[in-house]
């Protein structure tokens, strides 16, 4: 009883530590993989640039508008995301440069690499809702209807996206270890989907996520002239940023759509 009781108080006591900072290492996760791949445009600019030509024939100057876009929009939405300007704009942006390189590098027809996109879209979803949170309403402290269910359903869309992640981490072989894993990750990834004991479900994963993150894409153990060292990269940095999705799931609930919340009701 004095363990369950210590499970059930952990994401309380976590929350009171880690309450000022939380949103702020959420929000930092989150857009990690964005900068890291602005800044990969940056410095890969003519290797990016002669890739989108050679594969879509598009010219010398569509291509550099490609890496241009890629590199500003994403650049642009990290710094207006932690300086908490337009926020939603930057989401909305980032939602299209997710989208265009879903198509301009054939992300689409690759389930893993779909799945992981769509859960990046999840933690965007819910930064989106965050930041109606901040909003301000025209008439101060009186609640609307109308404003917080679209908050809810963000919220909703982006806990069961998130939770793709995880999909494409599963194991399917006969060893013992693999059908722990699968089957404590299936559980957790159910948890935080419905939103029963969201918050430290989602922690759970957070952990359990970040162990294999720096065990599996250890990049920096691989030299960088090795196009295993951006494979890595690039999977670290994703996977990151679900990280920072499911952390502000722990730092703001899973919303009015949720088990959770309709427990209150009962």
């Amino acid at each position: 009883e004095l363990l369950s009781l210590s499970v059930s108080l952990a994401p309380p006591q976590f929350l009171r530590v880690t309450k000022q900072y939380l949103p702020h290492l959420a929000r930092l996760c989150l857009i990690s993989t964005f900068l890291e791949d602005g800044i990969r445009m940056w410095f890969q600019w003519y290797e990016q640039r002669d890739y989108i030509e050679a594969t879509w024939s598009c010219g010398y100057f569509l291509a550099t508008c490609f890496v241009l876009l890629n590199l500003l929009g994403q650049l642009g939405g990290c710094v207006l995301i932690l300086s908490r300007n337009f926020v939603q704009y930057a989401c909305f942006g980032l939602f299209g440069i997710i989208a265009l390189q879903t198509v301009a590098y054939s992300i689409l027809w690759d389930l893993k690499f779909l799945m992981r996109n769509m859960a990046l879209g999840g933690g965007l979803l819910l930064l989106l809702a965050e930041s109606r949170s901040d909003g301000k309403s025209m008439f101060a402290g009186v609640p609307s209807m109308g404003e917080s269910s679209p908050k809810q359903y963000m919220q909703l869309g982006g806990r069961v996206l998130l939770v793709l992640m995880f999909m494409t981490l599963l194991h399917f072989d006969s060893s013992f270890f693999s059908i722990l894993q699968n089957m404590v990750g299936t559980a957790l990834i159910i948890l935080v989907a419905v939103g029963f004991k969201t918050k430290l479900a989602a922690l759970t994963l957070v952990v359990w996520l970040m162990a294999i993150n720096v065990y599996f894409n250890a990049f920096w153990t691989v030299p960088t002239y090795k196009p295993m060292h951006d494979f890595l990269k690039y999977d670290f940095f994703q996977t990151t940023s679900v990280v920072g999705g499911l952390l502000l799931v722990v730092a703001l609930g899973p919303g009015g759509v949720s088990m959770d919340e309709k427990k209150k009701e009962w």
